[in-house]
């Protein structure tokens, strides 16, 4: 492989790249979850569906972690907490319609609270540190920024948004577990653009599948505190079609304000 980095627009120009390319299986790309925000967010006309999918082997769910002193130590404690002090408690995120931001809303709307959606552009580990020196109370995030703090203390994880549970906090039940079925994941696949020879997605995802099955591979993932999924073509397209409906329905029923 030949990796051409090229993350101008937040992604979206080397993914309109990968969708132009001569679809012989020698040009392939990188695409995450925000492909299926962006025609929502009025960035790009680009969608899933100008893609055959590959493998997809992350998909991090949003993790509710909170200080490690905070008053609560489950999700329902939390809720009643908000409930109480309505319009109080601050969750940062990733910056105004990104993943994060909506996966706040989604659990807002979910358990009938209010909070307030603090920013943070520089990432997840800017929430990590503002958490930590208890500038914020809470973020939903990818965990993955966070494991040394909880680690030693200093946050806690409430639940994941997730269908399964994660292996990077394996005690850890999901939303599912305490009966909300919410599904907010991070994820990155790499892809062909569309039309691309049956038998050539075949060998790239044979490989791909045999890459992701190795200890190797999974070990490298872990150290680096994500947890790896293995969904290989078609299944990987299906989470990419689902999620670009959910954000379809999020994105009508919400207006976000660009930070």
């Amino acid at each position: 492989f030949n990796v051409t980095n090229n993350s101008d627009g937040g992604g979206i120009t080397g993914m309109l790249q990968t969708s132009a390319a001569k679809p012989d299986g020698y040009t392939l790309g990188a695409v995450t979850v925000e492909l299926d925000m962006f025609p929502f967010q009025g960035k790009s006309d680009l969608t899933f569906e100008a893609f055959d999918a590959i493998a997809m082997p992350i998909a991090a769910p949003a993790a509710l972690i909170v200080q490690g002193d905070a008053p609560y130590n489950s999700v329902d404690e939390f809720v009643a907490y908000c409930k109480e002090n309505p319009g109080t408690v601050q969750v940062g995120n990733s910056g105004a319609g990104a993943i994060w931001d909506i996966a706040t809303y989604l659990l807002e709307e979910e358990y009938d609270i209010e909070v307030i959606h603090v920013p943070y552009p520089g990432g997840t580990a800017d929430i990590a540190a503002a958490i930590t020196g208890k500038h914020i109370d809470a973020t939903l995030a990818d965990p993955s920024s966070f494991l040394s703090q909880i680690e030693a203390g200093d946050l806690k994880c409430l639940a994941v948004m997730a269908d399964d549970r994660t292996n990077v906090l394996p005690d850890v039940e999901t939303f599912k577990e305490q009966g909300h079925d919410l599904t907010v994941r991070a994820w990155a696949a790499l892809v062909a653009p569309k039309g691309t020879d049956e038998a050539a997605l075949a060998v790239l995802r044979d490989a791909a599948e045999k890459a992701m099955n190795s200890d190797e591979c999974k070990q490298y993932f872990l150290n680096q505190g994500i947890d790896p999924t293995n969904y290989i073509g078609e299944d990987a397209y299906k989470i990419m079609a689902d999620d670009y409906e959910m954000y379809k329905k999020v994105f009508s029923e919400h207006k976000f304000n660009e930070e």
